[in-house]
């Protein structure tokens, strides 16, 4: 038997069903204060933003210590998502992750399916090559040149040298590894991630990393997409570790004169 309803009752019914559409939607800044956890996808090779610490074995780096800002301001406890950069909206979208604090980059493709928080990091792209390799960028446009899956620096090779032959790499350790053996001429990465992975290499003086920025490139808090509360409180607390002063001695832990990182800090987290 099939029922007929009249306008009224239908438009009624489909009221109805958003209601309860509303309802189903749960608030995932209300979610985390009730499971009193927030989990945070982070790298865990990718120094000094996410690294495993060779005495406690625990991930540290200069997202983690956002992440642990975010969860302190919150009220909850850290959980810490290792991830890569191929793998951090995946985990994100499914529900794995509440945020991804992993160095990632703000890009129009990317905030269609994930929202961002104000620019916490400032960075640029560069290339690493051997210390006897030419130091022009532009040297490069037919090389062969490795870069980390998923990530913006694959696809500006892609942009800025369309007859260059990218190769692609599940973790920037990788990409280094066929820089060593000659399976790539150059690797490209964001400028913090480089001076990173140089610091710690014990051939470092076979490498220079080129003085030339591809790209500028703003590094947010990725959120899932429509929890505008969670996004609105991850602003909140970005604001204020920019005005105490605690994002400035995060930066100088990892970034700082003294680290294997230096880098002068030419940004400041919107406080407006």
């Amino acid at each position: 038997m099939h029922l007929k309803l009249s306008p009224m009752a239908f438009a009624l019914a489909f009221a109805l069903t958003g209601v309860a559409a509303g309802v189903a939607h749960a608030d995932q800044l209300a979610d985390i204060h009730k499971a009193g956890v927030l989990r945070a996808a982070v790298f865990d090779s990718n120094p000094p933003f996410g690294l495993v610490d060779e005495k406690t074995h625990n991930i540290v780096g200069y997202d983690v210590d956002f992440a642990q800002a975010f969860a302190d301001a919150l009220g909850v406890k850290l959980q810490l998502v290792a991830t890569n950069p191929a793998n951090r909206i995946p985990l994100l979208q499914s529900g794995k992750a509440d945020l991804i604090v992993a160095d990632i980059t703000i890009t129009p493709e990317r905030a269609k399916v994930i929202d961002f928080s104000t620019p916490y990091f400032v960075s640029g792209q560069q290339f690493l090559v051997p210390v006897a390799s030419s130091s022009k960028v532009e040297d490069y446009a037919t090389a062969r040149i490795g870069a980390v899956k998923g990530t913006t620096e694959e696809q500006e090779v892609k942009v800025h040298f369309p007859n260059a032959h990218p190769v692609s790499y599940d973790d920037i350790p990788l990409a280094f590894a066929a820089l060593r053996n000659g399976n790539v001429q150059a690797i490209t990465q964001d400028s913090a991630i480089l001076v990173g992975l140089l610091a710690d290499a014990p051939d470092k003086d076979k490498f220079k990393i080129l003085p030339e920025l591809l790209t500028r490139e703003e590094i947010g808090i990725g959120v899932k997409k429509n929890e505008t509360a969670l996004l609105a409180e991850v602003n909140k607390i970005l604001v204020g570790l920019e005005k105490d002063g605690r994002a400035v001695t995060i930066y100088d832990h990892w970034f700082g004169k003294d680290t294997k990182t230096p880098q002068p800090r030419n940004f400041h987290i919107a406080t407006e």
